[in-house]
């Protein structure tokens, strides 16, 4: 049993260097108007943000909640294509204290963000009176505003910003570090000062210095429509739009979070320089690991939209791809790193669709969302068979787990598929041994385990087993 639970472990993280990496799109659900984002609270739903100012939950069959958890519509202004509701954010203690975070252009054209809380008795609805204000700044113009939100594994919420927009930034906003547009900006908001309802982390890369407000973690960017954390190191993916010619793909590890980033707009788009005036040296600038010409790289393009690095379990021949799309092409992509050269190769596909924002499940499966549709699709491995796509769906929640934990079989599967379910710890013991219930949502005891990391393995009757990586806290 041991070499068995040793093989699959090893099989879980070399995959992807022996098998190709063919993906596809499933259909998850339907029925929104203008999904910018996607984002999971701590268990097994998905929040899909509505540019008009709502938030709706998804459940783990793709059936949406007949009330939208939030609706600020009468807060948010939303003419124009880049103005409205546009990030999320789920406090790492959500279960406990019901906080969440939003980033939205209100009625003068400006960016707030404020921090809700869920209702008291309902935990599908958010309480509508309890906004409170994190912070906000103006906007010059109605386009570049950013607006996406993550909390990184240090606790602390990151913000993108926009330049500002109108075109070329012609306010040289991006490189002014006494501004916060054309920046990635880093707050604690577990604690308040007499001036603001955050506070600066002591380990920002410019606190102290008086030409760089605090707050700044890096700047010199266009308009950071999305950005994600990799959920295994910590490292950050930023998906820049560009302005004319190059759509960049920004990367900088968990351990340069102290460094202070300058991605080079506007002195530079991609590797090429935009516009001279004011800047520094070469070597003085951040360049893109990745992305790709609005022209000669295939289909015409125009504005890119990040995702994330594949870490779930589901799809073993994905893992640690990045994926991202383009809206005009309706490409979507990945990177996946060569280790022999120290490069990132870029595959492109043609689907359907004006991809506006990607979003990771609590197990790490990814989606993504048609703007003009209002369908959310998820990202399968395509060359999986019949039996294995339905051990995919199987979601596990929540995780890490404390002491229970869900195992989601999902409504279209039969229970005769599946016999038995073991966890391992990651020396091959096995811990416990549960038959499997008829119910579709099976909750396991998990209380007499101790902290840990462990392997569930979910055992058919055709003999595929569906892997799922636990941690318990």
């Amino acid at each position: 049993m041991k070499f068995t639970l040793a093989l699959i472990v090893f099989t879980i993280f070399t995959m992807p260097s022996l098998f190709s990496q063919d993906f596809d799109l499933e259909f998850f659900a339907s029925g929104f108007s203008n999904p910018v984002n996607i984002k999971h609270a701590g268990d097994n739903k998905l929040y899909v943000v509505e540019q008009d100012g709502y938030i709706k939950i998804v459940q783990p069959d793709g059936s949406i909640e007949s009330t939208a958890f939030l609706n600020i519509d009468n807060l948010v202004i939303d003419t124009g294509n880049e103005r409205g509701l546009l990030g999320l954010a789920f406090h790492p203690d959500y279960e406990t204290n019901g906080y969440f975070f939003v980033n939205y252009i209100d009625n003068l054209g400006n960016t707030v963000v404020s921090r809700f809380t869920r209702d008291a008795t309902n935990p599908l609805l958010a309480d509508i009176n309890s906004e409170f204000n994190i912070l906000s700044f103006d906007q010059p113009y109605s386009n570049h505003n950013g607006g996406d939100l993550a909390f990184g594994a240090d606790g602390f919420l990151y913000i993108s910003t926009g330049d500002g927009g109108s075109g070329g930034d012609p306010l040289n906003n991006a490189q002014n570090t006494l501004n916060y547009l054309g920046k990635i900006l880093r707050i604690d908001i577990n604690a308040t000062t007499p001036i603001h309802n955050y506070s600066i982390p002591a380990d920002n890369p410019f606190v102290g210095n008086p030409n760089v407000n605090g707050e700044i973690w890096a700047y010199g960017l266009r308009n950071p429509w999305k950005f994600s954390f990799d959920r295994l190191n910590g490292d950050i993916w930023i998906a820049d739009v560009g302005q004319n010619a190059y759509e960049e793909i920004n990367f900088a590890t968990a351990a340069n979070a102290a460094v202070g980033l300058n991605y080079g707009w506007r002195c530079y788009e991609g590797n090429a320089v935009y516009n001279s005036d004011d800047c520094s040296e070469p070597n003085s600038y951040t360049y893109p690991i990745g992305g790709y010409n609005h022209f000669g790289d295939g289909e015409s393009k125009c504005s890119i939209t990040g995702g994330y690095r594949y870490r779930g379990t589901a799809f073993p021949n994905l893992t640690g791809l990045y994926f991202f799309a383009d809206y005009c092409s309706q490409e979507i992509g990945f990177l996946n790193y060569d280790e022999t050269n120290d490069t990132w190769l870029r595959t492109l596909n043609d689907f359907n669709g004006n991809w506006s924002a990607f979003g990771e499940d609590f197990n790490g499966e990814l989606y993504v969302s048609d703007l003009t549709s209002g369908s959310i699709y998820k990202i399968i491995d395509n060359t999986l068979g019949v039996d294995q796509n339905s051990l995919s769906s199987i979601s596990v929640y929540p995780n890490p787990i404390k002491n229970e934990v869900h195992i989601n079989f999902g409504i279209n599967n039969t229970n005769q598929l599946y016999t038995t379910i073991l966890i391992f710890d990651l020396q091959g013991k096995l811990i416990k041994s549960i038959p499997r219930s008829t119910n579709t949502i099976q909750k396991i005891e998990t209380s007499d385990i101790s902290e840990g990391i462990y392997l569930l393995n979910i055992q058919s009757t055709n003999g595929e087993q569906s892997i799922h990586k636990l941690v318990k806290n």
